[in-house]
């Protein structure tokens, strides 16, 4: 007997060397091409804008690389003639690496794709911040759903398993509803987008700038500049006004002039006010009307819009409006009326008494 023919743990020393050198050949390959191949695709990935090849090369190391190195191991073992047991747990191995490395890959694009999509601007960063729930949440889904599937391919009924995760999942949700509540609205808010971090909104009677959205609660910093925190639930089925989104405000005020104010000047007071506004910047002049004959004032509405949404602008171009009316009516002579009210009294004659002789 030659001694590649001697036996040893159930196979041949020539066995033993050929999956020896099957693997050391294997990884020598790989490690040739990681070195030459992936390397100068990470270097041709700094030069370029695109974010796609650097993904691709953290794929590679993260999960293709370690699926070739376990691929080159199992086909070296599998030269070998193992024992039921410990063939059973190679395959074990087998089967939780290679579910790892799927999970990790579809985790990592997952990830890739939220972040492409969400883009790299400022105003992104912050939706990135708030995704990192969502990413969260998917994962450990991923993740459960992964343990589920390694427990059932070791041979394992998990239906009895599986039915009382219901139940006790049923139970759980009706102790936590609320929680669920906030965490599904969320979702809501972040795929509908009722309002993101940065606007200014009004909720009922508050009203402040949104910080930061939460998986349970959003943080609203008002504008006397406490923190106000509520619910996810609340804010979605609440009415919001979002003045962020405000292409241009509408802005209506009313005036009155006292009624000895002549005919003729108070059908000059709309062309008046309507060259004052036209005169502002980032103003469009929409009306000017002699509305009503009010107890005590003729009254006047007058009706514009600022091209913004900026609040400063507005009280701005409001103040210039303002003080721009009252310079003028100064000059024509126009008085403003002030609440005033008139009592008109008869005049009954004394009667006096006539005096008895």
């Amino acid at each position: 007997m030659q001694w590649w023919e001697r036996i040893f743990m159930g196979n041949t020393l020539l066995n033993w060397l050929i999956a020896i050198g099957i693997i050391v050949i294997t990884w020598t390959v790989i490690r040739i091409a990681r070195v030459v191949l992936l390397k100068r695709f990470k270097k041709f990935s700094t030069s370029t804008r695109t974010t796609l090849d650097d993904f691709i090369v953290q794929l590679a190391e993260g999960a293709l690389v370690p699926a070739l190195y376990l691929g080159g191991l199992y086909a070296g073992v599998s030269y070998l003639t193992l024992s039921a047991r410990v063939e059973r747990l190679l395959q074990i191995a087998v089967m939780v690496v290679v579910t790892f490395i799927i999970i990790k890959t579809i985790t990592s694009a997952l990830n890739y794709l939220i972040s492409n999509a969400l883009g790299h601007n400022a105003e992104d960063i912050e939706k990135k911040k708030q995704a990192r729930g969502i990413i969260i949440i998917v994962n450990i889904v991923l993740w459960v759903l992964a343990l589920v599937f390694l427990v059932n391919n070791l041979g394992y009924n998990i239906t009895s398993v599986i039915t009382g995760l219901g139940i006790g999942g049923v139970a759980i949700a009706l102790a936590s509803q609320n929680i669920l509540g906030d965490l599904f609205n969320y979702f809501v808010i972040f795929f509908d987008k009722p309002f993101e971090v940065g606007d200014f909104i009004i909720v009922d009677d508050k009203m402040g700038a949104i910080e930061y959205i939460g998986v349970k609660s959003t943080r609203i910093r008002t504008l006397s500049g406490e923190q106000l925190i509520c619910s996810n639930t609340n804010l979605v089925n609440a009415r919001i006004h979002n003045y962020k989104r405000m292409e241009k405000r509408r802005v209506q005020f009313n005036f009155g002039l006292v009624y000895n104010t002549p005919p003729d000047k108070v059908q000059k007071v709309p062309v008046l006010v309507k060259e004052i506004i036209e005169a502002q910047e980032s103003t469009v002049f929409d009306r000017a009307h002699f509305s009503a004959f009010g107890q005590f004032s003729l009254t006047f509405e007058i009706v514009y819009f600022i091209l913004s949404p900026d609040y400063n602008l507005y009280m701005d171009r409001q103040q210039a409006i303002y003080l721009a009316i009252l310079n003028a009516f100064k000059k024509e002579g126009l008085q403003f009326a002030l609440p005033t009210q008139t009592l008109l009294f008869n005049e009954v004659p004394f009667a006096r008494p006539e005096l008895k002789s």
